[in-house]
């Protein structure tokens, strides 16, 4: 597996949004995201095809508690349990060339996280990023949805995110500008159980390996 190309420009450092949400805000936007008696294995108002919903499954051996594989052929993110399980979540990769396959470290966390497009999205897409370009406010119709995760390579933050998404049918596809997507409930799960210094293994489609059955 290689690592991920760097990005051929530099990027400006985000403009800070004008709002902090408050932790009450912060609650009530969970509870706006989690469907009425959400059970993970279950729970289905996407329409998501059932292997996308959350499910432990037996961890190949030799992977390492605490770090995130994510398989660009199946869509699938596998995070490592101790004991020998993994829990897998259905997710959304990059379209096209976007997909940057890579180790990375995960070194910053966010619960509803501000967001600003990057300046190679506005040059891509000049006229869909044209109202947002110096950022978008926190909560459920941010594109970094309840959760953030950010991908490091060395103390390079890569602008690559594992994050919550306002558009949950989207999972499953090739559908964003490089990060890799789950549904805002999921990764609310996983949030907690994920360490700052953790290894998040992104395959290309010709390396994906199967992290768990």
């Amino acid at each position: 597996m290689t690592t991920a190309a760097l990005f051929s420009a530099p990027v400006a450092s985000p403009v800070l949004a004008n709002t902090w949400p408050t932790e009450s805000q912060k609650v009530a936007w969970d509870a706006q995201v989690t469907p009425p008696g959400f059970d993970p294995a279950t729970s289905n108002p996407w329409g998501l095809h059932p292997r996308f919903l959350p499910t432990r499954v037996a961890a190949k051996d030799g992977l390492t508690p605490g770090d995130i594989h994510v398989d660009a052929v199946a869509r699938y993110l596998y995070h490592i349990e101790e004991g020998g399980t993994a829990m897998r979540y259905g997710v959304a990769i990059a379209r096209g060339d976007l997909y940057e396959p890579g180790t990375y470290t995960i070194k910053r966390k966010v619960r509803w996280p501000h967001w600003q497009p990057t300046q190679n999205m506005i040059d891509r897409d000049p006229e869909l990023y044209a109202d947002i370009a110096d950022g978008m406010e926190p909560g459920p119709k941010n594109a970094l949805g309840s959760r953030a995760l950010y991908l490091f390579l060395g103390d390079r933050d890569t602008y690559l995110r594992i994050h919550g998404t306002p558009q949950p049918r989207s999972i499953g596809g090739r559908a964003s500008s490089g990060c890799v997507r789950m549904v805002m409930a999921h990764i609310n799960e996983l949030y907690p159980n994920v360490d700052i210094g953790s290894t998040a293994f992104l395959y290309s489609a010709e390396d994906s390996v199967t992290a768990g059955s």
